[in-house]
């Protein structure tokens, strides 16, 4: 190669570093956009609002939420890996798009292809909640008496085909050979307000997204899915105590970029996200929806992430859950 070709090669490629850096350096400079694939007052919502609420302030520029809602979670994540790897669109997905691929035949995209893992956000235990004045149990125990006694009775709502609430129902039946019929919802949300008006009877909800319901009386939790108790919620038992040792899930939360992304943004955004875990008001607001606020950041998520899409095929195969 002559030295003249060397050399502008060399300062096109200091030219490009130079650039990156500086993008990283004034990263954010504008508004940035969080997908979110769920409506409003889910589960993924309670966690983003406040989040995004604190990133705005540490940052100085507005985190938006764009709530992209249908088909279990898997059209906003469709229309998030489309988006331009600029830095400034991020993709809030949780377990139900681990559970996606062995749901969906067709998907728009790939999880573990299109995006590049960002950071775990929250993992909170499933909950099993239910209406009240259409369900008389106030214990797990008393729960499966009533099912048994009246087979067929009983629905539970979900955010929609192939999210975590229908596993969890469809593992839950086969765990304790019961059934219940599958009502699927847009979202969470939906489900909630229904379950909370009495249209449906139950629901194995993340207990992000059903904390303010059942401190306020609404809903009626019955057991974590879990083998302790939830933070901020000592007085509900879990499904260990419940009888059910075996049923134990959890509704995680994860933050991923598009493929393409450069590396020191998302280093930026993960520096951002420790940060805003640090805030007493998260970790207080993190408390109050039944979690702690977690570590795991870039290649540990991705890997948890894989070992979430194995399981959850598993799971698929063995309840033999199909799309309503």
């Amino acid at each position: 190669m002559k030295p003249t070709m060397t050399r502008r090669c060399l300062l096109a490629a200091a030219t490009l570093l130079a650039a990156t850096g500086a993008q990283a350096q004034s990263w954010p400079s504008k508004p940035v956009t969080w997908v979110v694939p769920f409506p409003a007052g889910g589960g993924t919502d309670a966690f983003a609002r406040p989040l995004t609420a604190v990133l705005s302030k540490q940052t100085g520029k507005q985190f938006i939420i764009d709530n992209k809602g249908g088909a279990g979670g898997t059209v906003g994540a469709g229309i998030a890996s489309k988006a331009a790897p600029d830095g400034y669109t991020f993709f809030m997905g949780a377990v139900h798009h681990a559970i996606a691929p062995a749901m969906y035949p067709k998907l728009e995209y790939k999880l573990e292809e299109d995006f590049v893992p960002v950071a775990l956000i929250s993992s909170v235990p499933q909950v099993i909640v239910v209406n009240p004045a259409k369900v008389p149990a106030t214990d797990l125990k008393g729960l499966l008496e009533f099912i048994r006694k009246n087979p067929g009775k009983l629905n539970y709502g979900s955010a929609g085909n192939g999210t975590s609430h229908h596993l969890a129902g469809e593992l839950f039946k086969l765990q304790t050979k019961t059934f219940i019929t599958h009502i699927p919802y847009r979202g969470a949300g939906p489900a909630l307000q229904d379950l909370i008006a009495g249209q449906v009877d139950m629901m194995f909800d993340g207990l992000g997204s059903s904390a303010t319901h059942i401190k306020s009386g609404r809903i009626k939790a019955l057991a974590v899915a879990a083998n302790k108790r939830a933070p901020g919620f000592p007085d509900v038992p879990t499904s260990v105590e419940g009888g059910v040792p075996t049923y134990q899930v959890a509704t995680w939360y994860g933050l991923w970029a598009p493929k393409g992304t450069p590396k020191d943004v998302i280093s930026a955004m993960q520096g951002e996200l420790r940060k805003a875990f640090a805030d007493e008001a998260i970790k207080s607001a993190w408390n109050g929806l039944g979690t702690e606020v977690p570590s795991m950041y870039g290649d540990a998520f991705g890997n948890f992430v894989s070992s979430e899409v194995k399981r959850w095929a598993e799971v698929v195969k063995s309840s033999g859950a199909k799309l309503d």
